[in-house]
């Protein structure tokens, strides 16, 4: 599918002007980098000589990173402990030109996980979380519906971490002020994305959703059915090596994948959604944005780890 000179325009053009609100689960993510070169004499493991240390913006908080790196104007709407990886995030997310509202809650901690890299390879993955409070999902719940105004398009992003414990009252609070909402979805019991804009399940997503298929054709109507079930306007169901397949109202329009090399597929559906919101937001017709979305996808799993698109990088594959 060919990418119009009229949506490459619009990149072109300033994309700040309309508003995006990211609203779900934040993370922190911790790389450790360093060699092997030895087994433990403790045990059979390896030992990794820890020579350099990242921190970045995880779970919706990457989604915004997201945004920001391809020339948006993001808020971020959040729960997190009250901790030095609480600090850390914040600082990344001034950097990255990330607004944001991050509620603290002293009864937990930061979701952080934390990665062991040698060689390119993961060694081993440590995950901290806890599930934040009702009272602060309450206080998250109040400022959503006070500010939602300012804002054209909404993102819901659920890693099943807790902190989207009102998705149905948050989606309904949307449609009230006209707003588009985009989930990015999580579990099996979808019905709390009833009356979203858009969802955007990988495959293994979809078969927790709607259970398993055994061919093309069974894909599609499990694909349809549940876009009918939740009265959503479209479903895109992100596939890997096969691309991306988008259902509208009448039709189903398949995506080639373009990534040139796969290099890690962590953090790739957050840039879908994260750039599918950006064109949305600013008029560009769902097929386009779809198509760009595939393409930015494509750049980000040629990068280790979490990562963000540029918009530099974007417009240099568009054009």
């Amino acid at each position: 599918m060919h990418i119009q000179q009229e949506t490459i325009d619009k990149i072109q053009q300033s994309l700040n002007q309309k508003k995006i609100l990211v609203v779900g689960d934040v993370m922190l993510d911790r790389y450790w980098f360093g060699e092997v070169n030895r087994i433990s004499p403790e045990a059979p493991v390896p030992i990794a000589r820890i020579n350099e240390t990242e921190d970045r913006p995880g779970g919706a908080a990457n989604v915004a990173r997201n945004i920001a790196s391809l020339g948006g104007n993001v808020t971020l709407l959040s729960v997190v402990g009250d901790d030095e990886a609480a600090t850390n995030l914040e600082k990344i997310l001034v950097e990255d030109n990330v607004k944001f509202k991050l509620q603290r809650d002293k009864s937990i901690d930061t979701i952080v996980k934390l990665r062991v890299i040698a060689r390119n390879q993961q060694l081993i993955r440590l995950d901290f979380e806890k599930i934040p409070s009702h009272e602060i999902l309450l206080k998250i719940l109040d400022s959503y519906e006070k500010i939602i105004e300012e804002f054209e398009v909404i993102i819901l992003s659920d890693y099943g971490k807790g902190g989207l414990a009102h998705t149905s009252k948050m989606i309904e609070i949307a449609k009230k002020h006209n707003k588009q909402v985009l989930v990015d979805p999580k579990g099996s019991d979808y019905t709390k994305y009833i009356g979203a804009t858009m969802i955007t399940p990988n495959k293994t997503e979809l078969k927790d959703a709607t259970g398993n298929w055994n061919n093309e054709q069974e894909l599609i109507n499990n694909a349809i059915k549940l876009k009918n079930d939740l009265k959503l306007e479209y479903l895109l169901v992100t596939r890997s090596e096969e691309g991306m397949t988008l259902f509208t109202k009448n039709d189903t329009i398949n995506y080639d994948t373009v990534a040139q090399e796969v290099f890690d597929v962590s953090g790739a559906g957050d840039t879908v959604i994260a750039t599918l919101a950006l064109m949305l937001a600013n008029d560009i017709d769902i097929s386009q944005a779809v198509q760009v979305a595939n393409i930015a996808a494509g750049i980000v799993v040629g990068k280790l780890g979490t990562a963000a698109v540029s918009k530099e990088e974007l417009l240099r594959h568009l054009e």
